[in-house]
């Protein structure tokens, strides 16, 4: 990809982010708006934080990630610190890569 078409996605971002508030124009939500957002944020963060870890544009990858994000699922439901879930999955994936 060239540096040009780069910089137009990047003047593309930023010119729809600016246009959001603008569009808005400091109107508030429906009062069941903000319910359905808050449950709807969740899934979708876990199901892009899955597409990104096991996916490879057309086909599944079980690699040492796959396992790393196990052991980050299971010390974040324990309610870990962040700072450990994210020490402890490094680990993971890191052992795994060196052991393959």
């Amino acid at each position: 990809m060239s540096w040009a078409w780069l910089l137009a996605l990047c003047a593309v971002s930023y010119a729809l982010k600016a246009v959001g508030p603008v569009l808005a124009g400091g109107r508030e939500l429906r009062p069941g708006a903000r319910p359905v957002l808050d449950l709807v944020a969740v899934p979708l963060l876990a199901g892009l934080i899955l597409i990104q870890t096991l996916g490879d544009g057309q086909r599944l990858v079980l690699d040492p990630r796959a396992p790393a994000l196990v052991v980050a699922g299971l010390l974040v439901w324990r309610r870990a610190p962040f700072l450990v879930v994210v020490l402890a999955a490094a680990a993971t994936a890191a052992l795994l890569r060196a052991a393959t």
